[in-house]
């Protein structure tokens, strides 16, 4: 198991490890700032460095054989560190916090729109919703006017705790309806923006609306009868 940096503390940049384990393609690490790929959010690329000085890229982070399990994924031509031997894990932080204010805005973005989301993913410049909106039409420029208002105001944005069973007796916190939160844990980590959306989620986000920063909507497309998918960008592309 790995201890989960980010997941406390999404701004961290670094931090220091020891090589649990290392092979070609997958390096595993006591305590990581690197988020592995999932809920729709990439992976995390940067670098470990080892206490010789070498420097590993990492061009991926992935999920292993269960939740706490994170592996980075090396540059192939790398030589593999020593298992017990310390390291600085370091994220491309500017790519990570584009993804996050990516991530936060979807969020937004699921809280304007009001309606089931049936699929979603995000890269460092843009993201997408799909809901389940049968033959209703999605208003683009009013969607992006309360989406940049939300932005304005500037709103706390935090994450929590609850137990499985307090999801359970609370089912319209959970948006998705082909990917349910994972359970059996005994507890479900939340993302909380104030008075605005509250709903299970595993990935990192900014801590207030106002660092997303001003967001277009790029496109509303009809995925078939139901799905209505919903693109948005960072502005300052």
């Amino acid at each position: 198991m790995t201890e989960l940096v980010f997941r406390d503390d999404a701004y961290a940049r670094t931090c220091e490890a020891r090589v649990v384990a290392a092979e070609p393609g997958a390096i595993r690490l006591d305590r990581t700032v690197f988020y592995p790929r999932g809920g729709g959010q990439p992976g995390d690329r940067g670098a470990i460095t080892g206490d010789d000085g070498r420097v590993i890229a990492i061009l991926d982070t992935v999920k292993g054989d269960g939740e706490d399990d994170v592996v980075h994924v090396p540059d192939e031509a790398a030589a593999l560190p020593t298992p017990g031997s310390a390291v600085v894990a370091e994220i491309d932080w500017a790519r990570r916090h584009r993804l996050m204010r990516i991530h936060t805005c979807l969020h937004l973005l699921s809280a304007v729109v009001g309606a089931p989301v049936t699929g979603g993913q995000l890269s460092d410049d843009k993201g997408r919703l799909d809901f389940d909106l049968q033959e209703a039409r999605l208003d683009k420029t009013e969607i992006e006017r309360a989406l940049n208002e939300l932005i304005a105001r500037d709103i706390a944005a935090q994450t929590r705790w609850i137990t499985d069973d307090e999801l359970a007796a609370q089912p319209d916190l959970v948006r998705t309806m082909l990917v349910k939160p994972p359970t059996g844990q005994g507890r479900v980590r939340l993302l909380e923006i104030e008075g605005v959306d509250i709903q299970p989620c595993g990935g990192t986000h900014v801590a207030t609306t106002g660092e997303i920063g001003p967001v277009t909507v790029r496109k509303i497309e009809s995925k078939g009868k139901r799905n209505r998918r919903v693109v948005v960008a960072l502005a300052d592309d």
